[in-house]
């Protein structure tokens, strides 16, 4: 592995540069883009995903999302889908100027909201051939669904409205959490669901803790979130070969399970599969051997044909 960087429009983004045992670099290599969940960063589950990728013997450039981990851009932990988008355009960019990279057979693989972000950028971005989620969900639908009110998307949205009014007239930029920042802080809520349970042991424990994923949120960013679908035109511009990994376990409110049904039966692809882990949960399939070894099986089988 090296650490390289690439560029989104005036700012560097950070990656890693998975390569395969032995690497030759007179040979020609297939790559996968792989990106990490919301909140995430390249060192964590997105590394294990893509060492593993790479073991098999495919170039694999796992990255930060633009504002977050090691990467710049305009501002701090935004959470803006065209950006988000526009950073696997630009991998692919990187990914055409190795001598070493087969530009016909490059992938890309997504990991929880960075399975959505994979999903949407695939259907413009044509360079990529192959198309893979591990509990891909679909950010702007979480956005609008909120605290499952009915009116839960308004009220965020004149939240959001008024913390840009206050930006506007010189306020200091709002950064929140995702989620709880302890499991005593999680307790003292009350919270149960097993998404955020799992998330908080997830991200705040030595278990998948990284300096790069800081719990942080820029809260006005995530407006234009809400009028976001990451399956939108699925049925009509997503045609690669398509595998979906969704966890056969309890589903919690981050909605995964049902959103990778959503995309197998909406998406184009005339070659699309999907794979219920049984047993795992969202977080299990981040990084638990014995799931993440289950989705490895699967992913093997399906690069390796359509690659």
């Amino acid at each position: 592995m090296k650490s390289v960087t690439f560029r989104n429009k005036t700012w560097d983004v950070a990656a890693n540069l998975h390569m395969p045992a032995g690497f030759d670099e007179k040979k020609t290599y297939p790559a996968i883009v792989v990106a990490h969940p919301i909140s995430s960063c390249k060192e964590q589950t997105a590394s294990i995903y893509a060492e593993k990728l790479a073991e098999l013997g495919y170039v694999c450039l796992a990255f930060d999302a633009s504002t977050q981990g090691e990467s710049g851009g305009p501002g701090r932990y935004l959470e803006d889908p065209a950006t988000r988008v526009e950073d696997f355009r630009c991998a692919a960019d990187y990914l055409v100027t190795l001598p070493y990279v087969d530009e016909n057979r490059i992938g890309v693989l997504g990991i929880c909201g960075g399975g959505g972000y994979a999903v949407n950028a695939a259907m413009t971005e044509r360079r990529f051939k192959a198309v893979a989620t591990i509990v891909g969900a679909n950010y702007g639908r979480l956005c609008r669904e909120g605290d499952l009110t009915p009116d839960a998307a308004i009220k965020a949205l004149e939240g959001i409205s008024a913390q840009r009014t206050a930006e506007a007239r010189g306020a200091a930029p709002a950064v929140t959490t995702y989620i709880p920042q302890s499991k005593a802080q999680l307790e003292s809520y009350g919270i149960t669901d097993v998404d955020v349970v799992e998330a908080v042991d997830y991200y705040t424990t030595p278990r998948g803790q990284k300096p790069g994923s800081p719990n942080k949120l820029n809260v006005a960013s995530t407006g234009a979130a809400f009028t976001w679908d990451a399956y939108h035109l699925a049925d009509k511009l997503l045609t690669q070969p398509l595998q979906i990994i969704v966890g056969g376990g309890k589903a919690g409110a981050f909605g995964s399970y049902r959103d990778g049904f959503e995309l197998f039966n909406k998406a184009a692809s005339k070659v699309k599969n999907i794979l219920v882990v049984a047993g795992a949960t969202h977080y299990d399939l981040y990084d638990k051997p014995d799931c993440v070894d289950r989705a490895m099986e699967k992913l093997k089988t399906f690069y390796g044909e359509n690659l």
